[in-house]
Order: structure tokens, then sequence, then C-alpha cells
């Protein structure tokens, strides 16, 4: 295997510090579009997904509370959307929000969010 010059390690780097500045920036935009919305006051559900598993809350940002959560593997991002809006759904919450976070609306995060329509949360 070729050593790496130096002129590669910076690159490198480069390329990660720009990539991680634009999920950063990503991430901002999507809270501040959702905090415009927010003038309803309704709960949202907040997604996070790490390279195994995916977690879900409904959080009440006025009271500062969390109403409900659910997580699980990948595979089972739809039962982890119909769990979540299961608990939602037993504290009368029908109205939320969807704050994906960082990620695109694609793959698991759309899954999620397929699971918690099904189970009866209106987004």
């Amino acid at each position: 295997m070729k050593k790496k010059t130096e002129k590669q390690y910076s690159f490198i780097k480069h390329h990660q510090r720009v990539l991680g500045a634009n999920r950063l920036r990503r991430t901002r935009r999507v809270r501040t579009k959702l905090a415009h919305k927010q003038a309803s006051a309704s709960p949202r559900l907040s997604v996070f997904r790490s390279n195994t598993s995916i977690y879900a809350q409904v959080i009440d940002d006025v009271n500062g509370v969390t109403l409900a959560h659910a997580h699980g593997k990948l595979k089972d991002a739809l039962a982890v959307g119909e769990r979540v809006a299961a608990q939602a759904l037993e504290k009368k919450v029908t109205k939320i929000l969807y704050d994906r976070g960082k990620n695109l609306y694609h793959g698991h995060v759309e899954e999620l969010a397929k699971g918690a329509r099904k189970a009866g949360l209106q987004f």
C-alpha cells in the first residue's frame, strides 16, 4: 500500500471539514424552518439516525417535555414510527411537526414518517 503524501492528507481533512460544515448548515436550516412554523405550538417529532439505530421523540418545546419516544434498528424504522405514534396518541397528540434534523427525507427517515402517519399522526 502506498503511503499518502502530505498533500493528499490536507485534501482529505479539507473535504471532511466541508462535509461537516454542510451538515451543520442543513441542520440549522431545518431548525429555523421549524421555528417559523412553531407559531402553532404543536409538538415536533425529532429523529436521530446513527449507523445502526434510529431514535424518535415527540417533544413539546413550549413546556420542554418529551411526550413520547421509541428506538430500534434501522431495518425496523416503520415499526419505530408506529410505536412513537401510538405513545403520542395516548397523550392526545395528533398533529406534529416532523424534525428530520440533518438527515435527508429519504430511506429510513422516510420509513419512520410513513409508520407514524400510518398509526394516525398528522404532519
